[in-house]
């Protein structure tokens, strides 16, 4: 493991009682949305899946919001400041193609067949082991995630307010608690609705003073390639194979490890998202909820690159043994720099609504995956319907504990980019060859499943602990190791499926009804609600939209 990151110690914001009165609002509004949304809650599909009734624009930004994380603001903002405008690869070619996908051909056969998480659908596609293996990889990578979330807010906390690193993990999870035990997902979807307009109203003044500062994007891009070579301000350049680059990767392996393997692995089977698509109102709904979400996807990148490329400006060693800055001040550097009193008690607020969206999406997801999938299942069966909103609220607090624990374990990676990278490379993608597979192959049996689950998590996880971090095989970064291991665990699942296969008995066709591409189900037919028809609110229109306009993005990146 590499040594433990933290935010400079000297960094502290110049914060007052203008700054701390605009957090106590944040607050006091989040309990509230809480309380509101309890009174929703009257049935335990209210509690995890809101009841099926909310309209695409609330969950699409819901989506958006539960991946704004601790992802996008520190580990986006460190990856530009360290690898430059590589950072776009995991927008357009890490995240547009695979919501795409996501909306316009695997919501059809989730949210058709009526399941109430992922793990659920390969229940009905294979069997009870593979449910069940894959319900207990997901919800240990819940709460790896949401440990994540907590950890990175709980150091910024500490570095710019000095409050006690233990405090911000107390204060931050019991506020998760108390509006998830409260209201359920409406709670979580609402507040993650009202922290994306809080995350935008954080990063547009760092990112617009940011670039004021070093003379506008010209003043950025000359001062950046000086620096640090022509290729620091491209997206492919010196990605050849055989070629040299901070990033460690070719274009095959962006293309393959991270656009394709972690990218599909991630946004198509990863519950904490797909939760949000299950709970809207109707089928068009539910495709158009990640088409909605990835336009302020493409362009959200610009939010978190530019601090970064601007921090590699004003502090030219940043994240080297010359400074004292590591690449994760990036952003927290420009606002004790920048920002004033009240736009500064924004941006802090944004931070923190960040971190508590993405830990209010994996934890809302855990308590769903944990009653629904194993205890309800296989511990207490056929109880009444009441029993189970309670023992949801009741996992919901031991799940937020257990983030608390899981926390201390991010501290013993470098990069928090790099963590999250490796957590998906042996829980996501694992998932998503299973599901590739069992959609579009009706041949693929009943044990497959469940084989290809222990063959692709073995795989990379024998990559990442055995192969690179023994050094076997010479990798240059964390982030080439990822991609690697996630092409190793995408690979052994597949022909292990495939072998499987071979060997055991199929499902029967009948019960591949709406589960495998070229099949349907009642609930994928259903006729379009009142206004879906509209062509503007087609999901191929939004969907291929969305992939045009971030192809085109690259366009001035590319030379």
């Amino acid at each position: 493991m590499h040594p433990p990151t933290y935010l400079a110690a000297e960094l502290r914001l110049p914060t007052n009682w203008l700054d701390y009165t605009i957090l106590g609002i944040y607050f006091a509004v989040v309990l509230g949305i809480g309380f509101a949304a309890r009174r929703s809650v009257k049935t335990s599909l209210d509690f995890f899946l809101s009841g099926r009734s909310l309209p695409a624009w609330v969950t699409g930004l819901a989506f958006i919001a539960a991946n704004l994380g601790a992802t996008e603001i520190l580990g986006m903002a460190a990856n530009s400041a360290q690898y430059g405008v590589y950072t776009t690869h995991w927008y357009w070619i890490g995240a547009i193609p695979a919501m795409v996908f996501l909306g316009l051909v695997m919501m059809p056969f989730y949210y058709g067949s009526k399941v109430r998480s992922v793990p659920e659908f390969l229940l009905l596609r294979f069997d009870r082991a593979a449910h069940l293996l894959s319900s207990g990889l997901f919800a240990c990578a819940a709460i790896l995630i949401a440990g994540v979330n907590l950890y990175a807010l709980a150091i910024v906390v500490e570095a710019l307010l000095g409050w006690p690193e233990w405090v911000a993990i107390v204060v931050a999870g019991f506020f998760v608690l108390a509006y998830i035990t409260l209201g359920g997902l409406s709670s979580a979807i609402y507040n993650e609705v009202l922290q994306f307009f809080v995350i935008l109203a954080a990063l547009i003044p760092i990112t617009v003073l940011g670039l004021k500062s070093v003379g506008g994007w010209d003043g950025l891009s000359d001062s950046l390639t000086r620096s640090h070579g022509a290729d620091f301000m491209t997206s492919w350049g010196g990605t050849g194979i055989g070629s040299a680059n901070p990033l460690g990767a070719n274009w095959l392996t962006i293309v393959l490890g991270l656009g394709f393997v972690l990218s599909f692995g991630y946004w198509t089977t990863n519950f904490a998202e797909v939760q949000r698509a299950l709970s809207a109102k109707n089928l068009s709904a539910a495709q158009r909820t990640p088409l909605i979400a990835a336009f302020p996807k493409i362009f959200i990148v610009f939010l978190v690159m530019i601090p970064g490329l601007v921090a590699a400006v004003l502090v030219p060693k940043i994240g080297t043994s010359g400074s004292d800055l590591q690449y994760n001040d990036a952003i927290p550097y420009l606002m004790e720099q920048l920002l004033p009193n009240g736009v500064l008690g924004i941006a802090v607020t944004g931070l923190l609504a960040a971190f508590m969206a993405g830990m209010a999406a994996n934890v809302s997801s855990f308590n769903t995956v944990f009653t629904t999938d194993i205890w309800a299942k296989y511990v207490v069966k056929g109880r009444e319907d009441a029993y189970y909103v309670r023992f949801g609220r009741l996992i919901t607090a031991i799940g937020v504990l257990a983030s608390i624990g899981t926390a201390f374990l991010a501290s013993s990676f470098s990069n928090i980019m790099s963590y999250l990278q490796t957590l998906f490379s042996f829980f996501n993608v694992p998932m998503f060859v299973v599901f590739i597979i069992g959609m579009f192959w009706k041949r693929a049996s009943m044990k497959s499943g469940f084989w290809g689950l222990v063959a692709g998590t073995t795989a990379a996880m024998v990559n990442y602990f055995v192969i690179y971090k023994q050094g076997i095989i010479d990798i240059p970064s964390d982030q080439g190791a990822n991609f690697v291991s996630a092409i190793a665990g995408f690979v052994a699942g597949a022909v292990v499926m495939v072998a499987v296969s071979l060997f055991t008995a199929p499902k029967p066709v009948g019960e591949l009804q709406g589960l495998v591409y070229g099949t349907t189900s009642p609930g994928m037919a259903e006729p379009p609600a009142p206004g879906d028809e509209a062509w503007y609110r087609k999901p191929a229109l939004l969907g291929w939209g969305a992939v045009v306009l971030a192809a085109a993005c690259y366009i001035p990146f590319s030379f």
